[in-house]
């Protein structure tokens, strides 16, 4: 009997990349998808065949339990949320409602239906926002600097609170920042990418973007959806920074990503004011030591490798189109 689990944001960046790495696994793998997200299926065309969709929103909990009741999972995976920064602060009260309450609607369904389901939170490095200790682990105070990050944290302690109050197997990985070739347009790491290949094709001359020295710790989504599944292997549930350890600039990202295609990125790269957020986040980087020695994780995939991959596949992508 296969093991099954259902993922939440299964269109999404790190969901695909969880959905291939559980089938590996040869789990049974069922997603929910809102039916608005049925024409945005391309990260993962390749398993479709392989998957079971179903319709469910985390704004809705009777489709929740509905889902919950169909996959009948012995791990649940919570990826989805509206999970783009900027975005949240043209729309606070919708994020709160996703990435914030859906969290509780989960749990909720979980614990009435099933409370023996293995639960995954994905947490966020947002949370530590304006940060109070470098490196940033499981310890370091909060302090949320966008209503993301603030819905995020929300999500985190309802986690923790289900866990304590009512004996659920319930884990939050802290995922400190991570991309891949499937990430969103709208993220700085694919922006660069596939403005550097868009230029070095001749299709645009210049990249605007805003603040280069914001410095993020990046890694692998690949490397981080092991991360996840992992957690939910252990005897007890607990919550885990999942980071590289190092702290790079945009402006190193830029750098890499224009060399790689021999390009001098000052003469293509222009600062664009409007692009900076009203509060910056200063210097995230984590110290992932507990998910190594409790988990036996380690990143595989470094900084330099990864801008490569982003760099080679957006040089792909727009040849073909």
């Amino acid at each position: 009997m296969k093991k099954r689990a259902l993922i939440t944001g299964i269109t999404g960046q790190d969901g695909s990349y969880l959905a291939e790495f559980l089938l590996e696994k040869g789990y049974q793998v069922f997603g929910m998808i809102r039916r608005s997200s049925y024409e945005k299926l391309d990260r993962i065309a390749h398993l479709q065949q392989k998957l079971e969709l179903i319709q469910g929103d985390l704004l809705d909990q009777n489709s929740l339990a509905a889902a919950i009741r169909q996959a009948e999972p012995a791990e649940l995976y919570n990826l989805a949320a509206q999970s783009f920064v900027p975005t949240s602060w043209n729309q606070p009260v919708l994020t709160a409602e996703f990435t914030a309450l859906g969290v509780t609607r989960l749990l909720e369904a979980i614990r009435q239906i099933n409370p023996k389901i293995k639960f995954y939170q994905a947490s966020s490095s947002e949370m530590f926002g304006k940060v109070r200790a470098s490196p940033q682990d499981e310890g370091t105070p909060f302090y949320p600097r966008s209503p993301y990050g603030v819905a995020k944290v929300y999500g985190h302690f309802i986690t923790v609170n289900y866990r304590e109050s009512y004996g659920l197997f319930a884990s939050s990985g802290i995922l400190f920042n991570h991309t891949s070739p499937r990430r969103g347009m709208e993220f700085v790491t694919r922006k660069v990418a596939t403005g550097a290949a868009a230029i070095k094709l001749q299709k645009q001359a210049k990249l605007k973007l805003g603040n280069l020295d914001a410095k993020r710790d990046w890694g692998f989504a690949g490397d981080y959806v092991r991360a996840m599944w992992l957690m939910l292997q252990q005897e007890k549930p607990d919550d885990f920074v999942i980071a590289s350890g190092q702290s790079h600039s945009v402006q190193e990202l830029v750098e890499l990503a224009f060399s790689r295609l021999g390009l001098d990125w000052k003469q293509h790269v222009e600062i664009d004011p409007a692009l900076f957020r009203p509060a910056e986040v200063e210097h995230l980087v984590g110290n992932a030591a507990k998910a190594r020695r409790a988990l036996g994780w380690e990143p595989k995939v470094s900084f330099a490798e990864l801008v490569r991959m982003m760099v080679d596949a957006e040089l792909e992508r727009q040849k073909v189109n």
